[in-house]
């Protein structure tokens, strides 16, 4: 596979695909099955497993007997090492970085209309759209980043230039899924608030792609039962409060913060019971003091 940037008519085109992984065969089939036909001979998937290596090694030779490339590497556990070391495995040149979740699946023409755009982008978001419908509405094209308008990006939604990538420092390891904290959430929130105070004329260039662009990926609590769902809402919780206490935002909406965690079963049925509100309020709060509280065994949020 060719690591020459590929120009068109002066925009960047080529890609740069970073799965981070435990392993989850059947999902990532999914992503694989979706990416077929759209990634160009330009574009680089990297899937970083952190379980089950060999397995995702022999999907990787089976999609690569349907014409898709696709580089393989380990990491220790944690999302946010595994897409660090995923985007030093793309290599040298500038590439548009999309995170895809292992769930996360392309609809057709997706990344041909991410691609028209790229060469506008030197980071912006796109939308992520679950069984129920977009996870977030994002603001109007135009619209600066900000402290606010930060959380309505996940992960899997955004897309940077991989120069702006590592002048950020990549995502930070010591927070996010499976990190080996107590924080469990917020990593690429964290990182476009550095980008934020780092760069404000990038903010206020962040690009908002339309709705019509957008990817698929599943709802949180998706197979999950009671138990596991709580723990990982309590342990999401504690990541997310613990990036608002480091960013320091203002005493009454950390407050309004931590203790609207009680209302999220409310806010979000059927998909949650009510009193699961009470396992994010006590996430938010433990990340807004600094400290897993109770005799917590196993902190991080998912082992599946």
């Amino acid at each position: 596979m060719s690591s020459l940037l590929i120009v068109q008519n002066g925009s960047i085109v080529n890609l740069g695909l970073v799965v981070s992984t435990l392993g989850r065969i059947d999902p990532l089939r999914r992503l694989l099955d979706s990416l077929v036909g759209q990634l160009l001979p330009g574009d680089r998937l990297v899937i970083v497993a952190q379980a089950r290596l060999a397995e995702v090694e022999a999907l990787a030779l089976e999609y690569a007997q349907r014409g898709l490339d696709v580089i393989v590497t380990t990491s220790a556990r944690g999302a946010s090492i595994g897409r660090n070391t995923g985007v030093e495995a793309l290599g040298e040149g500038e590439r548009l970085l999309s995170f895809p979740n292992d769930t996360t699946w392309y609809p057709p023409g997706a990344l041909d209309a991410i691609r028209e755009r790229a060469d506008d982008v030197e980071a912006g978001a796109l939308t992520v759209r679950d069984e129920h419908g977009p996870k977030f509405e994002l603001p109007d094209a135009g619209t600066a980043l900000d402290r606010w308008n930060v959380w309505s990006v996940i992960e899997m939604g955004i897309v940077m230039r991989k120069s702006t990538f590592e002048a950020l420092g990549g995502f930070d390891p010591s927070i996010g899924t499976g990190a080996a904290s107590p924080w469990q959430a917020g990593e690429g929130t964290d990182l476009l608030l550095r980008l934020r105070s780092s760069d404000p004329a990038l903010a206020s260039r962040f690009v908002w792609l339309p709705p019509e662009i957008w990817i698929g990926g599943v709802a949180d609590a998706h197979g999950l039962p009671r138990t596991a769902r709580r723990h990982k809402l309590r342990a999401y919780g504690r990541g997310l409060g613990r990036v608002v206490t480091r960013w320091r935002y203002p005493a009454w909406w950390r407050f309004a913060f931590v203790g609207g965690g009680l209302a999220f079963g409310l806010r979000h049925r059927p998909d949650y019971e009510l009193l699961d509100g009470w396992w994010v309020f006590l996430g938010r709060l433990e990340g807004a003091i600094g400290r897993a509280l109770g005799r917590t065994v196993r902190t991080e949020a998912v082992s599946r």
